[in-house]
């Protein structure tokens, strides 16, 4: 859990202080953090998961490892194709349908394009 923290605080451009900020805590609490001094409670990992829109079982390390939510919509505005189905990239377009597919699946109708 420990570089994860640290990995996901850079990957924002975040310094400690500002991370501790934003959850309300002392920058000497969220450095324990990363360095390993102290344990976060598991409200704290809770909050640390939210803030950085992962899961719990990402910081620990646990499970499928998933890693930080990614909005499928963003994916149409990234230069990298992130996607790929039987290991040839998705199109915009077959990450809209995508999307539509996905929405209508769950009974949300929303616009064909998501932005």
């Amino acid at each position: 859990m420990l570089t994860r923290l640290g990995e996901l605080r850079k990957s924002r451009k975040w310094s400690m202080q500002e991370t501790a900020d934003r959850l309300g805590i002392a920058k000497s609490t969220y450095a324990g953090y990363e360095s390993g001094y102290r344990e976060p409670s598991l409200q704290a990992l809770s909050q640390l998961a939210d803030l950085f829109d992962t899961t719990v079982d990402y910081l620990l390390k646990r499970g499928n490892d998933y890693g930080p939510n990614i909005e499928l919509s963003e994916l149409l505005n990234s230069k990298d194709n992130l996607l790929s189905l039987d290991q040839i990239p998705l199109s915009s377009e077959e990450i809209i349908d995508f999307i539509a597919f996905t929405r209508v699946k769950r009974g949300i109708k929303k616009a064909s394009n998501p932005n």
